[in-house]
């Protein structure tokens, strides 16, 4: 029989069983997977965009793993439990990891495991290191395999990944012997993409109310070409908005701060901030208005960090301009 066709025959066989399934509420298959015949679809959470962390090398040290993909997109966990004792935790497993490898997937990472010590990829210290990273829910349906209290060993795990047309997608499965009539499965599914950007941007009231509260405002809606000082078109509406609280309160001077992650050579970085501060003054000064003695630019690199450089997205709300009070 051809190996697309039986497939096809798994999905028929998926699709009937769903219906007998006693699925969470609101939970529905991910597109991309169909589920193993019989399962049911017993915890889900969606999240349109979130950054998300999966482990492709085994553990190395006390809840250390070295090697990770680190994503952000639209994630998706699924948690499936069959119930009997004609399958086993390795069947389903194989099942899973013969889908994705027939549909062209590349399979970053996989392993199987007897003992619930294993520190290998799909081991129970691996899944623990996994979960420390990208938690689950203690409580409920997915509390089990989430807090490490299956009774009956082995367990298999492996990490996929694929450049398709809509972008990069990347799932993890780890598969296991729960209980001796369960077997659970956790899908977590990435579907990377960029956040959707230009939906906040100053204006010339909030620009007032956080100097007043703090003393300093995070410009929001100022873009650069990438790795320069070249302000973006897009960026206009911002510098307006800017100008605007400028023009009202002409006897007031400012400090612009530039700020970058923590990536890359410290000096660099550091030009790079102070270079993209200068161009925020010059676009104020030369297309707004603004006297330019009135502004001073700075730049810090990567010394004044307001979340993590540990992950993307703290990383891209390190790189900033900020307007900050000039006494005197």
């Amino acid at each position: 029989m051809p190996r697309r066709t039986a497939i096809a025959l798994a999905v028929t066989l998926a699709l009937s069983a769903a219906a007998a399934a006693q699925d969470a509420p609101g939970a529905a298959d991910h597109p991309l997977v169909t589920r193993y015949p019989g399962t049911e679809l017993a915890w889900q959470a969606v999240e349109n965009f979130m950054p998300f962390r999966i482990p492709v090398g085994p553990v190395t040290g006390y809840r250390q793993i070295d090697d990770w993909i680190d994503a952000e997109g639209r994630v998706t966990r699924s948690f499936y439990s069959y119930r009997g004792t004609d399958r086993s935790f390795d069947e389903v497993y194989r099942n899973y990891l013969d889908a994705f490898t027939a549909e062209g997937f590349d399979i970053r990472a996989q392993g199987i495991s007897d003992t619930r010590a294993g520190a290998e990829v799909g081991g129970r210290q691996w899944l623990d290191v996994y979960l420390r990273e990208s938690p689950l829910p203690k409580a409920g349906p997915v509390g089990a395999i989430a807090a490490g209290t299956s009774s009956q060993g082995g367990q298999g795990g492996f990490v996929a990944s694929k450049d398709r047309a809509a972008g990069m997608v990347h799932v993890a499965v780890v598969v296991e012997q729960h209980a001796e009539d369960q077997v659970a499965a956790l899908i977590d599914i990435v579907e990377a993409k960029p956040a959707e950007m230009g939906l906040v941007a100053v204006d010339a009231e909030a620009i007032g109310r956080d100097l007043a509260e703090k003393g300093r405002v995070v410009l929001d809606g100022l873009y650069f070409a990438f790795d320069s000082a070249e302000l973006e078109a897009r960026s206009a509406p911002a510098l307006e908005a800017v100008a605007a609280y400028l023009g009202a309160h002409p006897d007031r001077r400012f400090y612009v701060v530039g700020h970058t992650d923590a990536v890359g050579n410290f000096d660099y970085n550091r030009d790079l901030s102070a270079a993209r501060a200068a161009a925020v003054v010059a676009a104020l000064a030369n297309d707004h208005g603004i006297a330019h003695e009135r502004l001073q630019a700075h730049g810090v690199g990567p010394l004044v960090p307001v979340f993590t450089n540990a992950d993307d997205a703290g990383r891209d709300r390190n790189r900033r301009v900020e307007l900050v009070e000039w006494p005197g």
